[in-house]
């Protein structure tokens, strides 16, 4: 008998990290919920477990925020309480995913960068805004630091740039920012690799990326390699060719 034939993908560490610590700080917050409801109805916990059908230990370790319940224990503590469960996944500051092309276009960028400039990867930002940031460069001299984001694709273009300026504006609750020294001045950096595609799509909306992204790409480049102050908000192109692989300075 033939069966289906399935790829095993393993998610990364920082991934199943990230993960782990965001379901634990949800489990606490509905927790210190529930608590609180019970709390406000005066009713017992022991009350409570009768009415739900809960365990009356299981609820006692729901409560202390030391069980991760499921959904259908959550909605059967929330309908005995007269309260609504409600869940909702919404959009923050971008996917976490990444594409096999970010690699080497982060080599291509780093191999000409001036000595000045001192580079941080896969930055965790945390408010307002949540998310990761692929690139950090750093000029103490000029007390700038860039935010940097790595597109091999522009997939909903006005999106891509919200999201990269809530997560920049969201860089001071990076865990290395107050290792800075004086505080910097934040901008940023979109280099994207250059294909038919993602130039037809930069051409279709060229007007937004110069506003999102007024500065010249040949000040830019100047800048990350020692030769000219960096000169605000810029978009770079990577052309990944093997050994031939370049940043492109043009719009």
């Amino acid at each position: 008998m033939s069966g289906a034939c399935f790829t095993v993908l393993v998610p990364t560490p920082r991934f199943e990290k990230a993960i782990a610590a965001a379901a634990a700080k949800r489990h606490q917050t509905l927790a210190a919920d529930l608590l609180r409801l019970r709390d406000d109805a005066g009713i017992a916990r022991a009350q409570l477990a009768r009415e739900s059908g809960v365990d009356l230990r299981y609820l006692a370790r729901i409560e202390q925020g030391a069980q991760a319940p499921s959904m259908a224990t959550y909605q059967r503590l929330a309908t005995a309480l007269g309260a609504d469960l409600h869940t909702r996944i919404y959009p923050n500051a971008g996917p976490a995913l990444r594409d096999r092309h970010q690699a080497p276009m982060l080599e291509v960028l780093l191999a000409p960068l001036h000595p000045r400039w001192t580079p941080f990867t896969e930055l965790a930002v945390r408010r307002p805004s949540r998310g990761w940031i692929d690139l950090g460069l750093h000029d103490a001299t000029a007390s700038a630091f860039l935010a940097t984001e790595l597109q091999s694709e522009l997939r909903r273009l006005e999106q891509l740039i919200r999201w990269s300026a809530e997560k920049a504006a969201s860089l001071p609750s990076w865990d290395g920012w107050s290792r800075l020294g004086d505080e910097p001045v934040i901008s940023r950096l979109l280099v994207v690799r250059r294909t038919r595609a993602t130039r037809e799509i930069a051409s279709a909306f060229e007007r937004q990326l110069r506003v999102a992204y007024p500065a010249h790409p040949g000040d830019a480049l100047a800048a990350l390699t020692g030769t000219a102050i960096w000169p605000g908000p810029s978009l770079l192109w990577v052309v990944l060719d093997g050994k031939r692989s370049r940043i492109v300075a043009e719009r």
